[in-house]
């Protein structure tokens, strides 16, 4: 199983009758699952069901589904408000009333605005409404279906993408080795060096010798570091060899990476292996961007 991203869209048309609608599915990154509806009012039942769907197909990822509901002509049905329609004659009766003008007509009463309704659909009876939900939620699975494909296609390209990186990690790592094996030798000159120099002040001591080659000595060690980042090479194949979502995973390993590449830097007394310190950030940093979008 490839890795999977978080990031996809997909789109299922369906219909019943004359009605036709259409699903639109976008995901993009996030912590956890986090689902959204957007749908037309009269609508608000198919969410529970929906939220099940994306339950059963989805992890991780921020989920905006989409309904755009287009039924045909000869569908739609006209009614009156009659909240709105009494409250209009009252408004009417008061200025005639007051005014003394001739009393609103009833074309002009209909003619206002939300005294005659448009409504989508006909007005369907509980047992036809259940029958379009179902079919709307149908359609729904088939664009969640897709969507998981979409996210699964761009999983395998992030695959490609962090397994460069991991080995360019790994590649980066074995050279900090190399060159951090160099480190002695450039420790012992520049601390024959120091000797000489605090001869020649006349402050020197066997206890400041010792306290300054036990300093060097703490701070140019980073076999822990390279071992450290050598293991977390091989940890992070391994996630991406994984059959289990390992988003998270891979995030908080990005985090180890780089907290070692910083103290590696940190320690570094070559430029050479500062240098290469400085290409592992780079690259870890290029590493965890893209982990944050696998689910």
């Amino acid at each position: 199983m490839a890795l999977v991203s978080m990031t996809g869209f997909a789109e299922a048309h369906g219909g019943r009758d004359d009605v036709r609608w259409r699903w639109e599915a976008k995901s993009v990154n996030a912590r956890g699952l986090d689902f959204r509806l957007r749908a037309p009012p009269g609508f608000d039942g198919i969410e529970p069901p929906a939220r099940v769907l994306a339950n059963e197909r989805f992890r991780r990822g921020s989920i905006l589904a989409s309904l755009v509901f287009e039924p045909q002509e000869g569908t739609r049905g006209l009614r009156i408000d009659p909240v709105a329609l009494a409250a209009a004659v009252k408004i009417a009766k008061e200025i005639e009333s007051d005014t003394g003008l001739a009393p609103a007509r009833v074309d002009g009463l209909l003619g206002l605005k939300g005294v005659v309704v448009q409504d989508d659909v006909l007005p369907l009876n509980s047992q036809e409404r259940a029958v379009r939900d179902a079919a709307i939620l149908g359609s729904l699975a088939m664009a969640f279906d897709k969507l998981a494909r979409a996210r699964s296609a761009e999983g395998a390209k992030l695959e490609l993408v962090l397994s460069a990186q991991i080995s360019e990690i790994g590649r980066l790592t074995d050279e900090a080795t190399k060159l951090a094996s160099a480190q002695p030798q450039a420790i012992r000159e520049r601390l024959l060096q120091q000797v000489r120099e605090l001869t020649a002040s006349g402050s020197f001591s066997d206890e400041r010798l010792a306290q300054e080659v036990a300093l060097l000595a703490v701070r140019a060690d980073v076999r822990e570091e390279l071992d450290r980042l050598h293991a977390h090479v091989g940890e992070a194949r391994t996630l991406i060899d994984s059959k289990e979502p390992v988003g998270r995973k891979l995030d908080f390993l990005a985090q180890e990476f780089n907290r070692e590449a910083n103290t590696l830097c940190s320690k570094s007394s070559d430029i050479r292996l500062t240098r290469v310190g400085l290409s592992l950030k780079a690259v870890i940093d290029q590493f965890r961007e893209q982990a944050q979008n696998v689910e």
